[in-house]
């Protein structure tokens, strides 16, 4: 199955998924934590759920909808990273690097959430 290529939202999404999962399995194989590398699953994944979810949707209503909830679960994704990185889980580079590509993302969705509320 091909992901949507031309969509830079959905593509960064993915790809930044496929980013925290990766980190979820380095936490839980070399690192033994269990906790908060399920949470960051939870959230960073969640981020590319309700971008699809949006794309996919039956409305504008329902656009605007899910791309702000995509918007908060990259909020709730930085927390996250950042506990990790405040409990010695990940440097401060692995942080820097994951957390450029995510606020690169919450831009995208906060550009998208204001001009889907200015064009309703």
């Amino acid at each position: 199955m091909k992901p949507d290529t031309d969509n830079p939202i959905v593509v960064k999404s993915l790809a930044f998924a496929m980013r925290i999962v990766r980190l979820h399995r380095y936490l839980v194989d070399e690192k033994k934590e269990y906790t908060l590398s399920r949470e960051v699953l939870i959230a960073g994944t969640n981020i590319g759920k309700h971008v699809k979810e949006a794309v996919y949707g039956e409305s504008r209503e329902r656009f605007g909808l899910e791309m702000g909830v995509a918007r908060r679960k990259a909020a709730e994704t930085e927390y996250w990273l950042q506990l990790l990185l405040f409990g010695d889980y990940m440097s401060e580079v692995e942080f820097n690097s994951l957390d450029l590509d995510r606020t690169e993302l919450a831009k995208m969705l906060t550009s998208i959430t204001k001009s889907t509320a200015q064009n309703e």
